[in-house]
């Protein structure tokens, strides 16, 4: 994926790309899928993830596609995470 701003380019890839390349990387991450089918209109669903992270002191950073929502997570925090989900009711692919 990429996302360009006006400060710069950002660059959702493998991690083993980003090194074959020699390129610079930030926030190494594990990926979440959220196997549930959001709609676009849905009002506060990330939000209550989000509160559930944040109570667990783990970063997360989201994108939205059309059918399903993907969290980055530190990598060191992915087990910690996806502990949340099976409490919701939320299926996830990691």
């Amino acid at each position: 994926m990429i996302f360009k701003e006006q400060e710069a380019t950002t660059v959702i890839l493998p991690l083993d790309v980003a090194k074959a390349h020699g390129l610079e990387y930030t926030f190494p991450s594990k990926l979440i899928t959220l196997n549930i089918h959001s709609s676009l209109e849905a009002v506060g669903f990330i939000t209550e993830i989000s509160r559930k992270l944040t109570d667990l002191n783990i970063p997360c950073n989201v994108v939205a596609g059309y059918y399903h929502d993907h969290l980055f997570i530190p990598e060191a925090m992915l087990e910690k995470a996806i502990s949340i989900f099976p409490k919701s009711g939320i299926k996830t692919t990691v």
